[in-house]
């Protein structure tokens, strides 16, 4: 899956499933609330898990729902099969439409302002696929859980050849050899048989929890807004078009605006997030470059239940391009697990 995402937990996933355990004849549900890509999600359910996945994002809950799909949910009965339908949508010739005209080089005839997110051809090939989708879903020739999966590819196939530096809150002003590269969309690997899963795309304060289900926590940890940094991506699952603004091309987001992404108000938020969970216990992934203090928010739970700190070492922070790899900057990885009394 060609997906770059900030804060992505797929090197340490394993370690938190074995950490967290595979459930009793008890447990309900692993309820992911801010799912991202959803590989913790994807480690869950494959550990046994009903998993209920969450984010204010729409294209995160795609992502993260692709992971779950198996190969009897998505026929593709009415358009001859998942096989042939990623032939038919490669085969499409490029459309002058959204994408082309506000995200590639076409822009500047348009807004004065020249995006370079994705060549001209590229752009118009990602338009074309892009409106044939959204048409199949409007005639409902493709099940909820078949645009799930094909957007996912969309969204894997514009990450390799998109000119950016690893999210789409900029553009780079040379094309990369990567940029270069043709559009493609290419088949999921998909699970053997169905797991038990549910989905929602609200606030991460609507989320409910009962007593049995163990809350899973990842939330953003700096000033990084997501809602803006993969806007493009948001845009696409929508198949809107919005007005956009700005060199970035933005499209209005700050509806979305996380507050655990402001520092004088995260501490409080998550705090307040966690004690007003039904669930008997919390895992909170957080690292030591985030907004809070750990030893304020462990502080701030003690009263209401055990608290534990598990820590997972030092890994390679987000990175995102050549120069943060050659970097090597390490970030600690930490989970807190709350159980209430």
């Amino acid at each position: 899956m060609g997906y770059r995402y900030i804060g992505s937990k797929a090197r340490i996933a394993d370690d938190i499933i074995k950490y967290i355990g595979s459930p009793s004849s008890e447990d309900g549900h692993f309820i992911d609330s801010f799912t991202g890509t959803g590989v913790i999600a994807d480690k869950a359910a494959s550990a046994g898990w009903a998993v209920y996945i969450n984010d204010m994002m729409k294209s995160a809950t795609v992502m993260a729902e692709a992971r779950l799909l198996s190969v009897e949910e998505v026929p593709f009965q009415q358009i001859g099969g998942y096989k042939n339908t990623i032939y038919t949508l490669n085969a499409l010739s490029g459309k002058k439409g959204f994408m082309w005209r506000e995200y590639s080089p076409a822009s500047a005839i348009f807004t004065g302002i020249e995006r370079k997110y994705f060549t001209e051809q590229n752009a118009m090939k990602i338009d074309a696929v892009l409106s044939l989708i959204h048409e199949w879903k409007k005639l409902e020739l493709i099940s909820h859980k078949e645009f799930v999966l094909l957007m996912t590819n969309v969204i894997s196939a514009v990450n390799d050849v998109a000119n950016i530096a690893g999210t789409y809150g900029c553009f780079l002003s040379r094309w990369t050899n990567q940029a270069n590269m043709q559009f493609s969309l290419s088949m999921s690997l998909l699970r053997d048989k169905p797991v038990n899963y549910s989905t929602s795309n609200m606030d991460v304060f609507q989320v409910e929890s009962n007593w049995n289900d163990t809350v899973y926590l990842d939330p953003p940890y700096t000033k990084r807004q997501y809602a803006s940094y993969y806007h493009i991506l948001e845009t696409m699952i929508c198949g809107d078009q919005p007005i956009v603004e700005g060199v970035a091309g933005l499209r209005p987001w700050k509806d979305k605006a996380s507050v655990f992404c402001y520092k004088v108000k995260a501490l409080d938020a998550l705090a307040s997030l966690i004690l007003n969970q039904n669930a008997k216990r919390v895992i909170i992934s957080y690292s030591n470059e985030g907004h809070i203090v750990l030893d304020d928010l462990m502080d701030s739970l003690i009263p209401y239940g055990e608290v534990s700190l598990i820590n997972f070492g030092k890994i390679g922070r987000y990175r995102p391009n050549r120069i943060a790899v050659e970097n090597n900057v390490e970030v600690n990885e930490y989970l807190i697990d709350f159980r209430r009394k």
